[in-house]
């Protein structure tokens, strides 16, 4: 609760929304930030209720019908009911935190006790679990409402966007592109503005390659700094959770609520004593850039015909860097294959099995199956996934499992190599192409386009717009560094994101009618934050879904 409240109030002097005075400005939907939606509501010019209709309206016209964007499985049928409770609780108390009454989208693999969470698969699309995943719950306890849930590959395996529930969801860049994934479908709505905000889980490339492929900010965390409890894993080592956003703030903001301890997910132990007591938001600086030391992680660039334009978005972005001051340490490798070396590193094949027999336990007795072999038996899967799901299941134990202990020595060798070259020539950070390929074209091969340097070391990675081909499809860059070095990189990542302004608006997803508003008044009392308040209020906005007798 304290530290709650200091955060509160380290975000809300931050970001300049305490209200003085009369406020005036225009709120448009179209790219609208936690920041701007808070002064609107601060200014009684916009509530909740409006707002999630503003993005209701969006997704029937766009996602639904027109371009048929196709990234949203499930809409929250109560979410204008939980968003008029919240406008009353901000009249009446004040708001819990920023995210209060902000719509957000979550990938359909984290649980949520009154939607279904399928993970994409036909065979777990009527499941309900009993409870929220635990950032979830965070979520929902800060004041943020779910909007919905959104498409992924099938058991988040894969990278492209389609899954037997969802279908394929497309980039709102080209609608012949894919949106990448597996977080796809979160990616391509929070670039098209159906939510402000949306989550994202990442085992290989599954939050960086979205925030690529539709020009957004993903962090991917440290491992253990925020929860996977409640989420359908492909790994219980390589798994992780995180935002995927328009603007560093907005990521930061959300990385701010979500980051801790769960007890439910041991890992996340190591994050006690990791994280900012003001919050990743108090340490955002547009002049972080200036003086730090950035290294050029040559090991991660590709070379290639289908490489040479996103190079040369990536070194621009190099260039930009060091005219903001940055020290740029060219060059720098680990003096091997990382490429080749990351190509045979990966554990989440032999983990799956596991990893999902657990959490359909978890279930309890009303679980649809209760194991991959069940699933595999029922057959309602895409078809591609077969050999790797056989596969998955064939693996009989992870104990005195010499491939297993000499993948996860790998992982070990990896981070530890790279600390040990950070350390030498003295990085602050170290960056990179996520990748250097656009997302490619729907239904054929995407080369070239897989890099998951950071979930198989264990280390942060921040992917921010870099610029675009072209063709007008994006490119991302990458930044990566220490342990628990989330804060550090927030700071460069939003120095670098200030001075280039990258992100552009997908123009196939024009504002509507109705979603600019020009507003000029005297805030109510009670509108404007109410620093330390964040506890439930008498309004039961969140609900558990009783458990079954076992």
């Amino acid at each position: 609760m304290k530290r709650t409240a200091a955060l509160v109030a380290a975000q809300t002097i931050a970001l300049g929304l305490l209200p003085l005075g009369a406020l005036a400005g225009t709120f448009q939907l179209e790219e609208a930030t936690v920041s701007s939606i808070n002064r609107a509501f601060d200014a009684g010019a916009l509530t909740s209720q409006e707002l999630v209709q503003l993005y209701l309206n969006r997704i029937e016209v766009y996602d639904d019908k027109g371009p048929s964007l196709n990234s949203i499985i499930t809409i929250n049928p109560d979410a204008l009911e939980v968003a008029a409770a919240l406008d009353l609780e901000r009249q009446t108390t004040g708001a819990r935190s920023l995210l209060h009454g902000v719509p957000i989208l979550l990938k359909d693999n984290y649980d949520t006790f009154d939607l279904p969470t399928s993970a994409g698969a036909t065979v777990l699309q009527n499941s309900i679990p009993p409870d929220d995943a635990f950032v979830v719950d965070r979520l929902r306890d800060a004041g943020a409402i779910i909007l919905g849930k959104t498409n992924l590959d099938e058991f988040a395996r894969g990278s492209s966007g389609l899954s037997s529930v969802g279908g394929q969801t497309k980039n709102p860049y080209a609608l012949d592109r894919v949106p990448g994934g597996s977080s796809g479908g979160t990616g391509a709505s929070i670039s098209a503005n159906f939510a402000t905000i949306g989550l994202g889980t990442e085992t290989g490339v599954s939050i960086r390659n979205p925030a690529a492929n539709n020009s957004l900010v993903g962090i991917a965390s440290t491992e253990g700094l925020v929860s996977r409890g409640g989420v359908v894993p492909l790994s219980f080592t390589q798994d992780r959770t995180g935002p995927l956003a328009r603007t560093v703030t907005d990521a930061a903001i959300v990385l701010d609520i979500i980051a801790g301890f769960d007890p439910s997910d041991p890992v996340t132990a190591k994050s006690i004593g990791q994280i900012p007591a003001g919050g990743y938001t108090s340490l955002l600086d547009k002049d972080a850039l200036a003086g730090a030391r950035v290294g050029v992680f040559r090991d991660l660039f590709r070379s290639g015909p289908i490489h040479e334009e996103g190079l040369a978005v990536i070194e621009t972005a190099i260039t930009d860097m060091k005219a903001q001051g940055a020290t740029i340490v060219d060059d720098v490798t680990l003096g091997f294959d990382v490429f080749g070396f990351l190509a045979n590193s990966r554990v989440n094949n032999l983990e799956f099995k596991f990893a999902l027999n657990d959490y359909l336990e978890s279930l309890g007795p009303d679980a649809p199956v209760k194991s991959l072999t069940e699933i595999i038996e029922d057959g309602r899967y895409l078809p591609r996934l077969e050999g790797g799901l056989i596969g998955s299941d064939a693996v009989e134990s992870l104990e005195n499992n010499p491939v297993y202990d000499e993948l996860i020595a790998r992982r070990s060798f990896l981070r530890n190599e790279t600390l040990k070259v950070m350390d030498a020539l003295d990085l602050d950070a170290i960056v990179y192409p996520m990748k250097t390929v656009p997302p490619g074209v729907i239904g054929q091969p995407d080369p070239e386009s897989d890099n998951p340097f950071t979930s198989i070391a264990g280390l942060p990675g921040i992917v921010v717009p870099a610029g675009y081909t072209s063709a007008g499809l994006p490119i991302g860059i990458e930044f990566s560094g220490r342990p628990f070095s989330e804060a550090e990189l927030l700071g460069l990542s939003y120095s670098y994101e200030q001075a280039t302004q990258n992100r552009r608006t997908p123009s196939l997803f024009p504002s509507l009618a109705g979603e600019t508003i020009e507003y000029e008044s005297v805030p109510e009392p009670g509108v404007a934050i109410a620093l330390g308040v964040f506890g439930l209020s008498a309004l039961s906005l969140k609900r558990k879904k009783a458990r079954s007798p076992a």
